[in-house]
């Protein structure tokens, strides 16, 4: 219907020159633009919903209203988007459904694929932003992943992947025994889970720090008492901006998580805080990636621009992304 209003209205403005005269034209363009990006929404949901967040007084009061992300293209891709009052946070998630068909997982540097990337050189990289490498790969939706060394916001730069990373059954970096992974085995089916050195059967993998959520449960370490979530202290870690991913309990559906800090409006998050979100949206495990200014969910939006959805802090510039070693994406056959 929008579509068919939009054409009349064009042809008319078209066919009647003469009636689109001062203040008349000003409102014709834009009744123009609204009724074009009216369309768009049903091609995907990020336009209203990312500035439109669904409010939670806590984590715990958190309902997932999850929306498709782009209807026409991509069944099995879901987003999200939130505001929590008490600790004042922002976050924005993505729900894939891993055995959908078309959708796939993407691992990568700062060249297509990460082809700069070899285990045998030491796991080294170029650097790239968030929404570099989804621009550069055709994606719909990219994060960042790995922590790396050393930090910086420039893309091309020498990156040194910390932890594992694998794209396509090709190693980039080798596992390191301090921290935890999310991997996507040859079988299809995903874990998270800590990293070790057999990486025969694994197809695609990212390195993270450690696991904030496992078989629902939010780890000891995390909480105060050690015992149950209600033991959480509000101020258990130090509050960061976080990108984080999680499973569901049978393996098939990923979590992609990014939750903003140090601006007004979202102090960032402890890590106690990031496995009971993840819980709260459907995940059974969860894993911590880099975050702090490495924080980045880049989309791809209808007018097939690429921005992220967060606000990126590096150097403490609101809006500047980080130069990151890995990053996770999906894309659609």
């Amino acid at each position: 219907m929008v579509h068919r209003l939009t054409r009349i209205f064009i042809c008319n403005v078209i066919n009647n020159p003469g009636r689109i005269r001062g203040s008349s034209s000003c409102l014709s363009l834009i009744l123009i633009f609204f009724l074009i990006a009216a369309s768009c929404s049903t091609l995907s949901p990020v336009t209203s919903i990312r500035e439109v967040p669904k409010r939670a007084a806590g984590i715990e009061a958190v309902r997932a209203e999850w929306q498709p992300f782009a209807i026409r293209e991509t069944p099995g891709l879901d987003y999200f988007a939130g505001k929590i009052q008490n600790p004042s946070l922002e976050f924005w998630a993505l729900k894939i459904d891993l055995t959908a068909p078309g959708l796939r997982i993407v691992v990568g540097g700062g060249t297509s694929g990460g082809e700069a990337a070899e285990a045998e050189s030491g796991g080294i990289t170029n650097s790239t932003w968030v929404s570099g490498f989804v621009r550069r790969n055709n994606l719909l939706a990219g994060i960042n992943t790995n922590p790396f060394d050393p930090v910086s916001g420039k893309e091309g730069e020498k990156r040194t992947i910390i932890g594992i990373a694998v794209s396509e059954g090709r190693l980039l970096a080798p596992p390191n025994s301090r921290f935890d992974a999310l991997v996507f085995y040859t079988n299809g089916k995903a874990a998270i889970l800590h990293q070790a050195g057999d990486t025969e059967s694994i197809y695609n993998a990212v390195g993270g720090f450690n696991i904030v959520l496992q078989q629902g449960k939010i780890p000891g370490r995390l909480l105060a008492g050690g015992t149950s979530e209600q033991d959480m202290p509000k101020e258990d870690l130090p509050r960061h901006p976080r990108s984080a991913a999680g499973l569901s309990a049978d393996g098939k559906t990923l979590y992609l998580l990014a939750i903003d800090g140090r601006r007004f409006g979202s102090i960032g998050a402890t890590e106690a805080e990031i496995g009971l979100l993840l819980k709260q949206l459907g995940a059974s495990d969860g894993l911590n990636f880099d975050g702090g200014g490495s924080t980045a969910l880049a989309l791809r939006y209808p007018d097939a621009k690429v921005r992220t959805v967060n606000t990126p802090i590096h150097h403490q510039i609101p809006g500047n992304e980080r130069g990151v070693a890995i990053c996770l994406g999906i894309r659609v056959d």
